[in-house]
């Protein structure tokens, strides 16, 4: 298989290897990014924690909360061009499909694509907006969450969407906190609320990975899987949310952080979409 610098510059900006590596891994692997990315971290390289799917386009993510606070909803639509997805029209327009989302409730796009807006089903507005500017629109994410709190962050100009669900809604400053776990979760992109929450199948993988580094780096064929351990331990600590550093202050993790806040205080779940991964 011919490996192309294309294809290379599309692995270096996923991981933020170098040019040599990312060319000696697409190599090694035939081509297959995914593959590749793993033999590049199995070599011991720091890659990118990109984990959305490589090839989006540009696009405006848009949130919604009902005035309970009770349910929150993030819609994502794509477009060609970043040009477009600053437009203040284009960003009305999403916010007008998300409107019609928060007022209906859909179970999925298919639904949404059929509730009606301004006497036109929401399907029609997105062709009518394809005509007007030319470009390739298209509604590739809908999520919804419902809970005692539900709390909405979106950030660096509606290209991250986050939704934050807590599981108590007695005290006003739980919105406030739920907004700061919105901006960790925004920041330091978590893959779940905690160890328990990440698939078998995922912490399989980076065991598996953490083994074949310590493999390489030559130490004792007894000492491997305790070393690999401690790399998976590592993992799951700076990839779940409770685990993290907090980010406004680094001195405490997420979780101490919410029992300042209140000893029952939790998040349920969290919802975290993002243009370009």
């Amino acid at each position: 298989m011919t490996i192309t610098s294309s294809d290379i510059a599309k692995l270096r900006k996923i991981t933020g290897a170098g040019m040599m590596d990312c060319k000696e891994a697409l190599t090694a692997t035939n081509g297959d990014f995914d593959e590749a990315i793993d033999y590049l971290r199995k070599k011991g390289q720091k890659v990118s924690a990109k984990r959305a799917d490589r090839d989006a386009t540009e696009g405006v993510i848009v949130a919604k909360i009902s005035e309970d606070n009770k349910f929150g909803l993030l819609v994502e639509v794509c477009c060609e061009t970043d040009f477009v997805a600053k437009n203040a029209d284009f960003i009305g327009f999403v916010n007008k499909i998300a409107d019609a989302a928060l007022k209906f409730r859909p179970n999925s796009i298919d639904e949404l694509l059929t509730l009606p807006v301004d006497n036109v089903k929401v399907a029609d507005l997105v062709d009518e907006q394809l005509a007007k500017i030319g470009e390739k629109i298209q509604i590739i994410n809908y999520r919804s969450l419902s809970s005692d709190i539900v709390v909405p962050y979106i950030h660096l100009g509606n290209k991250i969407g986050v939704l934050v669900a807590l599981n108590k809604s007695d005290n006003p400053d739980f919105i406030s906190a739920g907004k700061d776990i919105a901006m960790q979760i925004a920041a330091m992109n978590p893959l779940a609320v905690d160890a328990t929450q990440i698939e078998k199948s995922v912490i399989e993988h980076e065991m598996a990975i953490a083994i074949d580094q310590v493999r390489q780096e030559g130490k004792p064929e007894n000492m491997i899987e305790k070393i690999a351990q401690g790399k998976l331990q590592k993992f799951l600590k700076e990839n779940t949310l409770l685990s993290q550093a907090f980010v406004k202050d680094s001195t405490k993790t997420v979780e101490e952080f919410l029992k300042q806040i209140d000893k029952e205080l939790k998040v349920n779940k969290f919802i975290r979409l993002a243009v370009n991964g």
